[in-house]
């Protein structure tokens, strides 16, 4: 395990820690920074394995100690997640950014990979618009069985179109 930097080191026998979920600016353990981020233990190793945050120092009882930013970058994926991004966006983003890890990259960082996300999320929006246009139809039609619906003309679930559009694709045979 790569040793952290003297800065990291916090002092002898003070800690810090948290008073009532408000983040004092001493070093923290497990529960603490979970609590305050809003996380559990396991979610806050599960994001070490997955190299989004720091490995922690340790204390003389080997407990795990974190700097209070880890509240922050704890956040900042969460929310980065809400937002819709993956872990491996998230990884990503923070990378880009160089947060935590002094490496930052000069890529489009968080404009162009929120810009992208937002292009996804439209087209998200346009999909749900069309299939909750088509549900619409179909409860004002009463439909009822989706054999009858299908064999019906007048049906407005896209089974035809469904068809045709598979038959329609090169190299496709039905089986």
């Amino acid at each position: 395990m790569e040793r952290a930097p003297a800065e990291r080191t916090p002092p002898t026998g003070d800690r810090g820690g948290s008073a009532g979920g408000v983040v004092t600016g001493g070093w923290l353990r497990t529960g603490e920074v979970a609590e305050a981020a809003g996380v559990n233990a396991q979610t806050l190793r599960y994001y070490h394995r997955r190299g989004l945050l720091r490995e922690p120092l340790r204390s003389n009882g080997g407990h795990r100690l974190y700097p209070p930013e880890t509240v922050v970058a704890l956040r900042v994926i969460k929310t980065a997640q809400r937002l819709g991004f993956t872990l491996d966006e998230v990884a990503d983003l923070v990378e880009a950014g160089g947060h935590g890890r002094g490496r930052g990259r000069t890529d489009g960082g968080l404009q162009a990979r929120a810009a992208a996300k937002l292009a996804e999320v439209e087209q998200k929006i346009a999909d749900l618009r069309t299939i909750r246009r088509t549900l619409l139809q179909a409860v004002e039609a009463g439909c009822d069985d989706l054999e009858a619906c299908a064999a019906s003309p007048c049906c407005p679930l896209p089974f035809a179109d469904l068809a045709a559009a598979r038959a329609a694709r090169p190299g496709r045979t039905d089986r």
